[in-house]
């Protein structure tokens, strides 16, 4: 039985196989990478990790990615509008070679999410469920990242732009989520079979107070600019941001608008064991790397 992450060498698998190593429970040697260049995973190959060499997007490279009795976590694609396609191949797999759990990083609200980039991952949970397969649905609220990581407009315009109101992000690093999805993987085997979990971060905040975060530990007076949806597009669209994903970032701030991503259950502080990443810390980390 082996530890199998696929999309291992992306932002999330990567820092899963960091957690399962980090864990004195879990043996390297049972700790598998599923990657698209071999290359890419050397250094994991040289801690141990085995490298299994698989594509979601062309299903007959998936036949050797796993083996019966595996332990599976399934990171969602990152291709939107590909990823029914991608994952329904790694689920295909995954039942021939009987693994015995399949984990999935879907999305904060699962059927219940209505915004637009929910919809693949609702797909995806009912083929796994489809599938008769023992699952696991790691439910991942925001990363606090996908704000922090591209501070730099921010910082030279003072400003940071959206259109969702004073609605609420419970997010968390996205460290936090994968320390969730290493627990499921390797802890008790039957501890976490055909649950769902819905995790988000301990402390939801408004766009305004990180803003107000941001403004304080850079020094320079930063604003929260709330303006229509259709103003953001149009600013989205000016800076470069192809048309299709800056529709999906507006729709994304609606749904924060109503309170889609502002849940807040407990379950990802319970799952690793301490409390979530606070928006400071992670905001810290990003300035101290710009």
């Amino acid at each position: 039985m082996s530890l199998v992450v696929t999309g291992a060498t992306g932002q999330l698998g990567r820092l899963v196989i960091d957690a399962l190593l980090a864990d004195p429970t879990v043996p390297a040697e049972s700790v598998v990478a599923v990657v698209r260049d071999k290359a890419k995973a050397a250094g994991l190959a040289e801690r141990g990790v085995e490298l299994r060499i698989a594509d979601y997007s062309k299903p007959e490279t998936l036949a050797g990615a796993f083996e019966a009795g595996d332990r599976v976590l399934l990171v969602s694609g990152s291709e939107v509008g590909q990823r029914v396609a991608q994952h329904t191949a790694v689920i295909d797999a995954a039942k021939a070679a009987g693994v015995a759990q399949l984990a999935y990083t879907g999305v904060l609200g699962g059927d219940e999410a209505d915004f637009d980039l929910a919809a693949e991952h609702k797909v995806t949970e009912r083929l796994v469920l489809d599938s008769g397969l023992p699952y696991t649905f790691l439910r991942n609220g925001w990363y606090t990242e996908n704000y922090t990581a591209n501070l730099a407009p921010v910082l030279a315009h003072g400003a940071v732009v959206a259109n969702a109101g004073e609605g609420r992000i419970a997010s968390a690093s996205r460290a936090d989520y994968a320390a969730a999805a290493a627990a499921v993987l390797a802890g008790p085997a039957d501890e976490h079979l055909n649950k769902a979990y819905e995790l988000s971060g301990d402390t939801a905040w408004s766009l305004a107070e990180y803003a107000a975060e941001v403004a304080a530990q850079s020094g320079r007076e930063i604003t929260y600019s709330n303006v229509p949806a259709e103003a953001h597009l149009a600013i989205l669209t000016g800076a470069g941001v192809p048309a299709p994903f800056a529709e999906i970032l507006v729709d994304v701030d609606r749904a924060v608008e109503h309170g889609a991503l502002a849940r807040q259950t407990g379950d990802l502080a319970r799952l690793i064991g301490r409390p979530t990443t606070p928006i400071a810390v992670t905001i810290k980390e990003a300035l101290a790397g710009s």
